[in-house]
């Protein structure tokens, strides 16, 4: 997963403005790169993206069916 992923996801479930108040706030739980920091500090710091997700995910209860994205159409 890339970072502009992450940015995506989390505007997708969150919205745009609310996304990036969590992504500066939410002290987060998880693995060492990811524990006891925000996930803007978590990404600076070289966290796999994927990891960040799930663990916004974990602590915002976001549902299993919710956490791979909305289906994005392929362009014709």
């Amino acid at each position: 997963m890339r970072i502009s992923d992450f940015w995506r996801l989390m505007d997708d479930e969150f919205g745009a403005g609310y996304s990036r108040v969590l992504g500066s706030s939410l002290i987060l739980a998880g693995g060492p790169r990811v524990a006891g920091r925000t996930a803007q500090e978590a990404l600076a710091s070289g966290a796999n993206p994927r990891e960040v997700w799930l663990a916004v995910c974990d602590i915002q209860d976001v549902p299993q069916e919710r956490r791979l994205g909305r289906d994005i159409k392929p362009r014709p």
